[in-house]
Protein backbone atom coordinates (compact mmCIF):
# COMPACT_ATOMS: atom_id res chain seq x y z
CA UNK A 1 0.00 0.00 0.00
CA UNK A 2 1.21 3.49 -0.81
CA UNK A 3 1.59 6.06 1.89
CA UNK A 4 -0.56 9.16 1.61
CA UNK A 5 2.40 11.29 0.54
CA UNK A 6 3.36 9.02 -2.37
CA UNK A 7 -0.12 8.74 -3.90
CA UNK A 8 -1.28 11.55 -6.15
CA UNK A 9 -4.81 12.92 -6.14
CA UNK A 10 -5.86 11.16 -9.35
CA UNK A 11 -4.66 7.80 -8.04
CA UNK A 12 -6.32 8.36 -4.68
CA UNK A 13 -9.70 9.28 -6.19
CA UNK A 14 -9.90 6.55 -8.82
CA UNK A 15 -8.29 3.71 -6.83
CA UNK A 16 -10.65 4.47 -3.93
CA UNK A 17 -13.51 4.25 -6.41
CA UNK A 18 -12.25 0.81 -7.48
CA UNK A 19 -12.45 -0.29 -3.83
CA UNK A 20 -16.01 1.05 -3.54
CA UNK A 21 -17.08 -0.66 -6.77
CA UNK A 22 -15.46 -3.96 -5.79
CA UNK A 23 -17.31 -3.84 -2.46
CA UNK A 24 -20.63 -3.18 -4.20
CA UNK A 25 -20.15 -6.10 -6.59
CA UNK A 26 -19.18 -8.45 -3.74
CA UNK A 27 -22.26 -7.38 -1.77
CA UNK A 28 -24.59 -7.65 -4.77
CA UNK A 29 -23.58 -11.24 -5.52
CA UNK A 30 -22.78 -12.46 -2.00
CA UNK A 31 -25.69 -14.91 -2.18
CA UNK A 32 -24.90 -17.15 -5.16
CA UNK A 33 -28.59 -17.94 -5.63
CA UNK A 34 -29.84 -14.34 -5.55
CA UNK A 35 -28.38 -11.11 -6.89
CA UNK A 36 -29.26 -8.07 -4.78
CA UNK A 37 -30.75 -6.01 -7.61
CA UNK A 38 -30.61 -2.71 -5.72
CA UNK A 39 -26.93 -3.05 -4.90
CA UNK A 40 -26.13 -4.37 -8.39
CA UNK A 41 -27.88 -1.32 -9.90
CA UNK A 42 -25.70 0.95 -7.74
CA UNK A 43 -22.59 -1.00 -8.83
CA UNK A 44 -23.63 -0.71 -12.48
CA UNK A 45 -24.29 3.06 -12.28
CA UNK A 46 -21.02 3.58 -10.44
CA UNK A 47 -18.94 1.52 -12.85
CA UNK A 48 -20.44 3.24 -15.90
CA UNK A 49 -19.68 6.63 -14.34
CA UNK A 50 -16.13 5.49 -13.48
CA UNK A 51 -15.55 4.46 -17.10
CA UNK A 52 -16.97 7.80 -18.25
CA UNK A 53 -14.55 9.63 -15.91
CA UNK A 54 -11.63 7.85 -17.53
CA UNK A 55 -12.87 8.09 -21.13
CA UNK A 56 -14.15 11.67 -21.09
CA UNK A 57 -11.77 13.35 -18.63
CA UNK A 58 -8.62 11.41 -17.73
CA UNK A 59 -7.50 9.91 -21.05
CA UNK A 60 -8.19 13.14 -23.01
CA UNK A 61 -6.30 15.20 -20.37
CA UNK A 62 -3.32 12.86 -20.64
CA UNK A 63 -3.45 13.05 -24.44
CA UNK A 64 -3.49 16.86 -24.34
CA UNK A 65 -0.53 16.84 -21.93
CA UNK A 66 1.34 14.68 -24.45
CA UNK A 67 0.79 17.15 -27.27
CA UNK A 68 -2.07 15.16 -28.78
CA UNK A 69 -0.39 11.75 -28.52
CA UNK A 70 -2.53 9.22 -26.61
CA UNK A 71 -0.98 7.19 -23.84
CA UNK A 72 0.25 3.82 -25.17
CA UNK A 73 -2.15 2.02 -22.81
CA UNK A 74 -5.23 4.01 -23.94
CA UNK A 75 -6.26 1.60 -26.72
CA UNK A 76 -6.07 -1.40 -24.35
CA UNK A 77 -8.16 0.41 -21.74
CA UNK A 78 -10.80 1.37 -24.30
CA UNK A 79 -11.16 -2.24 -25.45
CA UNK A 80 -11.56 -3.32 -21.82
CA UNK A 81 -14.12 -0.58 -21.23
CA UNK A 82 -16.13 -1.84 -24.21
CA UNK A 83 -16.06 -5.40 -22.85
CA UNK A 84 -17.04 -4.25 -19.35
CA UNK A 85 -19.93 -2.15 -20.65
CA UNK A 86 -21.14 -5.08 -22.75
CA UNK A 87 -21.19 -7.25 -19.61
CA UNK A 88 -23.33 -4.64 -17.83
CA UNK A 89 -26.13 -4.87 -20.41
CA UNK A 90 -27.60 -8.30 -19.55
CA UNK A 91 -29.06 -9.33 -16.22
CA UNK A 92 -26.18 -10.76 -14.19
CA UNK A 93 -25.71 -14.50 -14.24
CA UNK A 94 -22.89 -16.45 -12.60
CA UNK A 95 -20.86 -16.57 -15.86
CA UNK A 96 -21.38 -12.84 -16.48
CA UNK A 97 -20.28 -11.95 -12.94
CA UNK A 98 -17.24 -14.24 -13.26
CA UNK A 99 -16.28 -12.59 -16.56
CA UNK A 100 -16.71 -9.12 -15.03
CA UNK A 101 -14.48 -10.06 -12.10
CA UNK A 102 -11.79 -11.47 -14.39
CA UNK A 103 -11.70 -8.40 -16.61
CA UNK A 104 -11.89 -5.92 -13.73
CA UNK A 105 -9.03 -7.63 -11.90
CA UNK A 106 -6.75 -7.40 -14.94
CA UNK A 107 -7.99 -3.94 -15.88
CA UNK A 108 -7.47 -2.49 -12.41
CA UNK A 109 -3.89 -3.77 -12.38
CA UNK A 110 -3.21 -1.73 -15.54
CA UNK A 111 -4.62 1.39 -13.88
CA UNK A 112 -3.23 1.09 -10.36
CA UNK A 113 0.29 0.79 -9.00
CA UNK A 114 3.39 2.96 -9.35
CA UNK A 115 3.54 2.53 -13.14
CA UNK A 116 -0.20 2.31 -13.75
CA UNK A 117 -2.42 4.73 -15.62
CA UNK A 118 -3.35 6.74 -12.55
CA UNK A 119 0.21 7.30 -11.28
CA UNK A 120 1.32 8.07 -14.83
CA UNK A 121 -1.40 10.72 -15.09
CA UNK A 122 -0.52 12.13 -11.67
CA UNK A 123 3.06 12.62 -12.89
CA UNK A 124 2.18 13.73 -16.41
CA UNK A 125 -0.46 16.28 -15.45
CA UNK A 126 1.63 17.93 -12.73
CA UNK A 127 0.11 21.28 -11.78
CA UNK A 128 -3.09 20.43 -13.70
CA UNK A 129 -3.84 17.41 -11.48
CA UNK A 130 -6.23 19.22 -9.15
CA UNK A 131 -8.23 20.63 -12.08
CA UNK A 132 -8.46 17.13 -13.55
CA UNK A 133 -9.60 15.74 -10.18
CA UNK A 134 -12.28 18.45 -10.04
CA UNK A 135 -13.42 17.49 -13.55
CA UNK A 136 -13.43 13.79 -12.58
CA UNK A 137 -15.55 14.53 -9.51
CA UNK A 138 -17.94 16.62 -11.64
CA UNK A 139 -18.52 13.81 -14.16
CA UNK A 140 -22.27 13.20 -14.27
CA UNK A 141 -23.88 9.82 -13.92
CA UNK A 142 -24.39 7.93 -17.16
CA UNK A 143 -27.97 7.14 -18.21
CA UNK A 144 -28.55 3.47 -17.46
CA UNK A 145 -31.02 1.30 -19.34
CA UNK A 146 -32.90 -1.64 -17.91
CA UNK A 147 -31.05 -4.92 -17.82
CA UNK A 148 -31.59 -7.09 -20.88
CA UNK A 149 -32.36 -10.76 -21.12
CA UNK A 150 -28.93 -12.43 -21.33
CA UNK A 151 -29.91 -14.65 -24.24
CA UNK A 152 -31.05 -11.65 -26.28
CA UNK A 153 -27.71 -9.85 -26.05
CA UNK A 154 -25.18 -12.62 -25.52
CA UNK A 155 -23.94 -12.60 -29.14
CA UNK A 156 -23.06 -8.90 -28.98
CA UNK A 157 -21.57 -9.33 -25.51
CA UNK A 158 -19.33 -12.17 -26.67
CA UNK A 159 -18.18 -10.14 -29.69
CA UNK A 160 -17.22 -7.20 -27.44
CA UNK A 161 -15.24 -9.55 -25.20
CA UNK A 162 -13.50 -11.12 -28.21
CA UNK A 163 -12.54 -7.67 -29.59
CA UNK A 164 -10.87 -6.98 -26.23
CA UNK A 165 -9.03 -10.31 -26.34
CA UNK A 166 -11.20 -12.14 -23.78
CA UNK A 167 -12.03 -15.12 -25.92
CA UNK A 168 -13.39 -17.85 -23.64
CA UNK A 169 -14.89 -15.95 -20.72
CA UNK A 170 -18.51 -16.65 -21.65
Amino acid sequence: MHTESTVGPITRLLADDHVRLDRLLRTAVADVDHVDETVYAEFRRGLLRHISMEEKVLLPAAQRARGGEPLPVAARLRLDHGAIVALLVPRPTAPIVAALRTILTQHNQIEEGPDGLYATCDRLLGDDREAVVAALRATPEVPVHQLADPEAVMGATRRALERAGYVDLL
